[in-house]
């Protein structure tokens, strides 16, 4: 074996903790993964949530996101100005809101961005996917739709919260707050799935329900 095939190997080997995994995949299976030789311009628009901000922020630095063709983030649920010649990365949770925000930014005759890509954070419901695809408009701009399945916070090199602040109240209250337990329960299942999909090396999934033309 040559020197250059043992670095090789040695590279493809190399350990990498729990953050920088999650980090990995959000900068080159999301960000990068979203730049096409088609695109007028090389900066794109990364537009998230809540949740998703936090996941990008505990595994990832402004430097980061800047280096891989992001000028502007933006927050979903407040007013943005329009910027049709540069495309968009949506990274958000799938639901029913967040999409009804998506289709109308991209629905119509002047949507907001040229095209968009989006990734949600978690298992988005055929439902939510049907009511993307009732929107003929709306379809022929999206680039990619994709499950990333990173609904956790990445805290340090090894560990991650579901950050569920009220999980005890939720969980042992009174019976009035089962419904609220029953919730928490099934989002902290969720993230921590997400956790195990991430260390056994399962990536992204694309859509099949929802080929773009």
């Amino acid at each position: 074996m040559s020197m250059s095939d043992s670095d090789t190997s040695s590279q493809g080997s190399e350990y990498k903790n729990f953050r920088q995994i999650t980090r990995d995949r959000l900068l080159h299976e999301m960000l990068r993964s979203a730049k096409t030789g088609d695109s007028k311009s090389s900066w794109k628009v990364l537009i998230m949530d809540k949740v998703t901000v936090k996941i990008m922020s505990y595994a990832c630095k402004m430097a980061d996101i800047t280096e891989e063709g992001v000028s502007l983030v933006e927050d979903i649920h407040k007013r943005r100005q329009p910027l049709p010649t540069m495309d968009a990365i949506y990274f958000i949770q799938p639901t029913k809101e967040n999409i009804v925000i998506f289709l109308s930014d991209m629905s119509g005759r002047s949507p907001l961005y040229r095209k968009a890509f989006v990734f949600f954070s978690s298992p988005v419901t055929r439902e939510l996917v049907s009511h993307i695809k009732r929107d003929g408009s709306v379809l022929s701009r999206i680039g990619a739709l994709r499950e990333m399945n990173l609904e956790y916070f990445a805290i340090d090199s090894q560990g991650f919260v579901t950050d569920n602040e009220r999980a005890l109240e939720e969980l042992f209250g009174d019976e009035e707050s089962s419904r609220k337990g029953d919730a928490c329960l099934n989002m902290m299942a969720t993230r921590i799935a997400n956790s195990i999909c991430i260390t056994a090396g399962v990536s992204i999934c694309t859509l099949p329900c929802c080929q773009i033309p």
